[in-house]
Order: C-alpha cells, then structure tokens, then sequence
C-alpha cells in the first residue's frame, strides 16, 4: 500500500477526527480507521465485513465489477492456460513463479510428503460408515498436529515451512481416503511417479485388484479444479483460518477451522447444492418449468450456479472450466449419466435467456466444476472435501503472510449491543410462579 499524506475527517460528537487515506495497488481506497475506538470511542457497523478490510494482503486480487481474478498479479485465465496446480502453489507461498530447478525441487518436496502416518488409518476407523467425508476430513486434519510435533511452533520458520508442504501434500491422501472409507473400498497409498491430480484420481478410483491407467483429458480437469479454487481473497473460510491464525493456534488447527467453515452451503457447498438441484429438476423437458419458478419471487427455489455474490459481471473461472467440462463430457457416455443432460440444457437456456443475461446471471465455477465431478464419478459428497483440498494452499499461504505481518493483533471484531443492561438480580423463590 501506498504512503501518503492523505486523510479523512469525521465529525463525531462535535468533535473532528483524521485518520489516514491510502490507495493499494489495486482495488477501492482505503480508510485506516485502526485508532476510531481509541480517539474517538466508537465502533463502525458492518455486518459480514463487506465493507471492511481486515488485514493488508499480497496474495490474490479480484474486482467483481469487471471479473477479474489474479494470484500474485497473473490472471487466472493465463495461470489455468499455461501453468498447473504445484506451479500455482509454489506461486502463492512464495510470491513469484518457479525457476526451472525450483519447480522441479518442489514438486519432489511435495511428493515426498504425500505419505500419512499409519496410526492415521486408526482415527477413519472410529468415524461411522455412513460419515459425511467433510466431516472425516476436519476431524483427521485436526489430528495431524498429534502426529507431526515437529512442525506446529509457529515461531520457527522451518517448522512453518515444513507444515506447509505437509499439509499441501497430504491433503490428497487425507480427502481420498475419506473417499474410499465412506465407499468400504480399501485405501490406496499414493505413487511417487504419477503428478499431484493424476495421483488424488488414483487414490479415489483404483482398486488393488484391477489395474488403473490415468487419463490426460480428467487429470488436467481435475487440476484446473484444484488450481481455479486455489485462493479467492479473504472469503469466509480463509477470514476463519486469519482468525484461528491469529490467537497463535497451531497451522493444522488453524486449517482444520478453515475446511469446518468451507463446510457452510452459503460457501464450499455451492456446487453439491448446484448438483442437488440438477437431481431436482431430473429432464431437460422440466427446465422451462423451473426457469419460471426461479424468476418467481415468490416461489423459494433457486437457481444454484448461477451468478456470484463477488462477481458482479462474469465468474472469470467459469470459462477456463467450461473448456474443461466440454472435453470432459465428450469422453462421458450421457446414457449412463442423464443428469448432465439436464446440465447442458439448463446452461444453453440460461445464456439465451433475458431475464438471465440483464441480470447478469452466467453459470459461475460452482456450476462448472460440479458438473466435471460428477461425471468423473465423484458423489456429490465430495465435492466440497475437493473444494477444500483445492483451498488448503490458499490457506496456507494467508496464514504464512498473516505470521510474519508486524501488525498481527489476535481477532477481535467489535459488537452493537442492543440487549438489556442493568437489570437487578431477584432470588428464584421471589420471582413470579
């Protein structure tokens, strides 16, 4: 952010205040209102933090307005054209793009860690079959810290470096033996000779008795996933991980609370309500009829996956996972899946629409991508435990900035109370009966 020697005047019981008015690189100006409770004993009123920035960032911008998306000033469209999903990662950690030699050391680093520990398998035992795998998930990520003492003192930027690499590792593992442990299939360890997606789609699907060949069209689907939910600002769950972060809690625990908050329909459970709804709709001959409904005010239902409530104009992920999920569902047999059907009609109709198009109501990423995940074969389960594998080096890398910030403060947002005050205490015997 930009120093200058701007500032904002406000007249607060015939009193005025300055406080200071900085431009960041990008974005909306900002009002520094650090000292408005000191000075002038006062608090702002934003509920949902819409209007509020809670910390300083150089990690990922967006403008809803005009639907842009960038991790560390490159263009989500140009990153999903030319990168891939470690690349991204090492590009959030760090804050620039690989050598050569660094990539290929990183990459190395990461398989490296893509083992859990053994005991592990103990902790999905003691989950119920029929366990949601987000669930499993928050539960078994929590856990790690019981498991690798040697990276949870935040204090040491080793340790710190170490968690972050394990928890970008392991993330993989963890989410596809929910997988296989929610289906009773055995769990499949990882192969250090396939890359990051090909090796989670491995993990998902193979089974010990019959061999598994991976496919370049859905393992570079699947890596578009995780790289286009990579981060997204300071959305509710990355904001819960800043929170958790800042009382000094441990990075697993911190990550643990990010995938509990991910968990929330309003946010990671997006595309599994988008799934839902598709399941409600059930043939491309009843889309006419829930098109009507959904332009109904008072009609409760919804059209899932369309519009964002950040992007104003278009969702710039959508059209990277459009490409995606065209060359998926060629390869897919619409026969066996009739609900995708259902998909490609709803999108064609929704495009041409007016009410849609004024409204500026596209298919968004949710859309999308849980359309590609359920014609890999994933349930709608899943979808949001691969949300939050996608999200953890997002995560990770808020968290990493957050530590080191000189102006790290723990988490206090501030309350308009609006309840009783002053009441008297009466003995229960004396009250009335």
């Amino acid at each position: 952010m930009k120093k200058d020697n701007r500032f904002v005047s406000m007249d607060i019981n015939g009193k005025t205040y300055k406080f200071p008015f900085t431009s960041p690189t990008a974005g909306p100006n900002v009002i520094d209102i650090r000292n408005l409770y000191k000075e002038a004993d006062v608090f702002t009123y934003d509920p949902g933090f819409t209007s509020t920035a809670s910390c300083q960032s150089d990690i990922t911008f967006i403008d809803g307005e005009k639907g842009i998306l960038q991790y560390r000033g490159y263009s989500i469209e140009d990153l999903a054209e030319h990168s891939h999903f470690l690349e991204v990662c090492f590009l959030l950690l760090y804050g620039d793009l690989p050598t050569y030699d660094e990539m290929v050391r990183f990459e190395e680093l990461v398989t490296m860690h893509t083992m859990v520990h053994e005991q592990l398998i103990n902790f999905y035992r003691g989950f119920r079959r029929d366990a949601h795998p987000m669930a499993i998930i928050t539960g078994v990520v929590g856990a790690l810290s019981a498991f690798y003492h040697d990276s949870i003192d935040i204090n040491d930027p080793q340790q710190r470096e170490i968690a972050c690499i394990r928890m970008i590792a392991k993330l993989p593992t963890i989410t596809a033996m929910a997988h296989k442990y929610s289906i009773g299939q055995p769990y499949i360890y990882p192969s250090n000779d396939l890359d990051y997606s090909s090796n989670f789609l491995k993990m998902c699907f193979s089974v010990p008795a019959e061999k598994y060949e991976s496919n370049e069209i859905i393992s570079t689907a699947m890596d578009r996933i995780f790289m286009l939910h990579a981060d997204h600002e300071q959305n509710a769950s990355t904001s819960t991980v800043r929170l958790a972060g800042s009382s000094g809690a441990n990075p697993f625990a911190c990550i643990a609370a990010g995938i509990a908050c991910l968990w929330g329909p309003a946010h990671g459970g997006a595309n599994e309500a988008c799934l839902m709804m598709l399941h409600e709709i059930g043939t491309p001959d009843k889309i006419p009829e829930y098109l009507k409904r959904a332009k109904d005010r008072n009609d409760p239902f919804r059209l899932m996956g369309f519009g964002h409530r950040v992007y104003k104009n278009f969702d710039p992920r959508a059209h990277v996972m459009k490409k995606s999920a065209d060359a998926v569902l060629d390869l897919v047999d619409s026969k066996n899946k009739p609900i995708l059907n259902v998909a490609k009609e709803l999108e064609r109709i929704a495009l041409e629409d007016d009410y849609f198009r004024d409204r500026k109501l596209y298919p968004n990423v949710d859309f999308y991508s849980g359309i590609i995940l359920n014609a890999l074969g994933f349930p709608t389960s899943m979808f949001t435990p691969i949300f939050a594998l996608s999200r953890t080096v997002g995560w990770i890398s808020q968290w990493k900035e957050m530590i080191v910030d000189p102006t790290l403060k723990i988490g206090r947002p501030r309350q308009k109370y609006m309840g009783k005050v002053n009441l008297e205490y009466i003995p229960v015997e004396d009250r009335p009966k």
